[in-house]
């Protein structure tokens, strides 16, 4: 008999950033007060699930959103530093034209390659590390489910590569909204499904960072 092992990917509630700067893995990000209800959306969702594992990104957003599923599942948070945010070179400031930081030429040659990214962590480097992740959930939940919170682009790459898509893309296209989860099954350690659910859709009206 093959073990079915479930590791869902969810991404955090929405963030408290009044003043909309691309945030990454600076410190002090904590939810909003909407997030923290997605945050409890998802665990309800999920609450009734085999789910015997469950890690996090080190972030205090993620670490956050965490929160209501350690309660449900009466499960510790293991810290997974491979979950966190991909690295930026805009980290902190604000992304765009007009007073954002493309107006400043300084910033452009970061622009140059939009397939590495020119801008940030390799996307092939972070499949890497997100798969790594994965099979470690897979592995501490064998026959169960496991849980990883983790933010949006981390969560999108790992997916493209999954399906064997590219893994360069237009970060308006992402299918991976606040507090949704991205569910791979395997068979073994055989990928046999993706799913994808927003248990919190309709939660928040701010506007979403992009890589968040």
């Amino acid at each position: 008999m093959t073990d079915t092992t479930i590791v869902h990917l969810l991404r955090h509630g929405e963030v408290h950033n009044p003043d909309g700067v691309l945030y990454g893995r600076l410190p002090g990000y904590r939810l909003s007060e909407d997030g923290v209800l997605m945050a409890k959306a998802a665990a309800k969702w999920l609450d009734g699930r085999d789910v015997t594992a469950l890690f996090s990104s080190p972030m205090q957003r993620a670490l956050e959103t965490a929160a209501p599923l350690a309660e449900t599942f009466a499960l510790p948070v293991t810290v997974d530093e491979r979950l966190i945010e991909a690295a930026n070179h805009f980290e902190g400031l604000t992304f765009g034209v007009g007073a954002g930081s493309l107006r400043r030429p300084e910033h452009w040659r970061h622009l140059a390659n939009p397939f590495r990214p020119s801008w940030g962590e390799p996307y092939t480097e972070l499949a890497a590390r997100m798969r790594s992740a994965v099979i470690r959930a897979r592995d501490a939940a064998r026959g169960h489910e496991a849980v990883c919170v983790s933010h949006q682009l981390p969560i999108w790459i790992l997916r493209l590569r999954a399906e064997h898509r590219r893994l360069w893309h237009h970060p308006g296209r992402r299918e991976c909204g606040l507090a949704s989860v991205t569910s791979l099954t395997f068979e073994g350690t055989r990928l046999v499904e993706v799913a994808y659910a927003e248990p919190a859709a309709g939660l928040g009206t701010g506007p979403g960072v992009a890589g968040a």
